[in-house]
């Protein structure tokens, strides 16, 4: 099983960050990478095992299914089932967390996943850096400035 962490400090408060990005059919209001998401079977995007069916600006989709949500704990968990990637039993948790010096954020996303020896390293590599830094690196850009 490959695993990958990363984290980050966003100058801005935890329920600033929250609501920027709690919605699981958010993604293309503040992730570059994505263009596109719609939540199937039209249901509420907090609810647990609704499915968001989105598309990256490199053209490829995914669908992704919601495992854990939780406001009070600024949580959202969710497993991919469908993507052209050659991983499978992923799960990914991306979670904030106060930082009192400074009312800034720490956020963490980390995942785990399945893939072939020869090709986990280099998944790993490209979802900690593309999507998991990029999605904070466009969070801090966001919020650069604003109190």
């Amino acid at each position: 099983m490959a695993k990958v962490t990363i984290s980050s400090v966003i100058d801005a408060p935890v329920e600033k960050v929250w609501a920027r990005i709690r919605d699981f059919n958010g993604l293309p209001g503040w992730h570059p990478r994505m263009v596109e998401s719609h939540i199937e079977d039209g249901e509420d995007s907090t609810t647990i095992g609704c499915v968001r069916n989105f598309q990256l600006a490199s053209g490829a989709r995914l669908r992704e299914k919601l495992l854990d949500f939780s406001d009070d704990d600024f949580l959202v968990s969710y497993s991919i089932l469908e993507t052209p990637q050659p991983l499978t039993n992923h799960k990914a948790t991306l979670q904030l967390r106060r930082v009192t010096d400074g009312d800034r954020t720490y956020a963490e996303w980390t995942a785990s996943f399945d893939a072939a020896p020869e090709e986990a390293d280099k998944l790993a590599e490209g979802m900690g850096t593309n999507v998991f830094q990029g999605g904070f690196n466009a969070l801090k850009s966001h919020f650069a400035g604003q109190s």
